[in-house]
């Protein structure tokens, strides 16, 4: 069985470019997996979820290594329960190197597990750096007298899945609205930055 996993770290963010890819991957609907929180620790209710599904030989698609953890030490964590305790494969989309059903055997084993101690440092870098950039940005734009105003709506979790069901008609305009609890003019802004999404993936 093939199962993917979408993490977005806060609800300013949305997962739709994840999804396309993990559909492109051949994941099914009903085996994907949806997170909205924090990836400081893995108090998570679809990932328990998914840990729960995964059997042996079960395949988990990620869009990028940092999707398991928001630390080096965490990423090796839960690589290592996949792949060791659950006997699960992992496919991480952006890096195809990172493919456990290739290299099986010893030499193959420790490739993959260097690159993802390399990757999964550089990952971690690579947000720390980013932190630091925003907040001598953001301390940098109040000196200016620059005022932050309040977040954007978020985009819903199902907001796929309505916009998939409006518009194949089986879904009133009204219901797509009152499900996915935006406004109209929000609604139809979300699925502009939703299509230019997908037609960027198509190749």
């Amino acid at each position: 069985m093939t199962y993917g996993y979408a993490r977005v770290s806060s609800q300013e963010q949305n997962e739709v470019r994840q999804l396309i890819a993990l559909r492109e991957a051949g994941v099914r609907r009903k085996a994907l997996y949806i997170d909205k929180k924090s990836g400081r620790d893995f108090e998570r209710p679809q990932y328990k979820k998914l840990l729960q599904k995964l059997r042996k030989d079960d395949l988990l698609c990620v869009m990028s290594i940092d999707r398991l953890g928001r630390s080096y030490g965490e990423i090796l964590e839960q690589w290592q329960v996949l792949t060791k305790e659950k006997g699960v494969d992992i496919l991480v989309l952006d890096m195809p190197l990172l493919d456990t059903r290739q290299g099986k055997d010893l030499m193959g084993t420790f490739i993959a597990d260097l690159t993802l101690q390399i990757l999964s440092f550089v990952a971690q870098k690579e947000r720390e750096d980013i932190r630091r950039r925003q907040a001598q940005g953001i301390a940098a734009a109040r000196e200016r007298g620059v005022r932050f105003g309040r977040p954007a709506v978020p985009v819903p979790e199902n907001f796929s899945l309505v916009v998939d069901e409006w518009e194949r008609g089986l879904l009133p305009f009204a219901e797509a609205l009152a499900r996915t609890g935006l406004s109209h003019g929000t609604f139809y802004r979300r699925l502009r930055e939703y299509r230019a999404l997908a037609d960027r993936s198509d190749p």
